[in-house]
């Protein structure tokens, strides 16, 4: 099926997953592959698919929602739900958002080491001198 025509004939926004699925018919019930999810229907993958317009019967985790196959194209199919999901029962079956990672945590640049320069080591000593006290000595 045409892609452009298939994104205008949408009416909701779908969510990509990819979960595990049912589809049953009169004859039989087989695995599929649920890759995307929206309040109207659902893309599938998996083998031996239904052939378009063949209702069938959309099981995912307690869900099962009455579909018509709108289109297959390969290892592919398009459901079209006979009625709308409510949004409860969509968010339930849609992964939440991974956390994204926080922030590198911003330190100071390190101290930089260098060698002392015959004022500063002179500065030093002459402290060391005065204050003999100063280490609890």
């Amino acid at each position: 099926m045409d892609e452009a025509r298939t994104t205008h004939q949408r009416r909701s926004t779908r969510s990509n997953v990819l979960l595990k699925a049912t589809l049953q018919t009169v004859e039989s019930a087989g695995s599929v592959i649920l890759r995307n999810l929206s309040q109207d229907g659902a893309l599938v993958s998996g083998e031996d698919l239904p052939r378009e317009g063949t209702w069938v019967l959309f099981h995912r985790q307690g869900l099962s929602v009455p579909s018509r196959v709108a289109w297959v194209q390969g290892s592919y199919a398009g459901l079209a739900f006979e009625s709308p999901l409510f949004p409860k029962e969509l968010l339930r079956h849609i992964p939440p958002p991974s956390a994204s990672l926080p922030p590198p945590v911003q330190r100071r640049p390190g101290l930089a080491s260098r060698p002392l320069s015959e004022s500063e080591r002179r500065l030093i000593q002459q402290w060391a001198e005065e204050s003999p006290n100063v280490l609890g000595d």
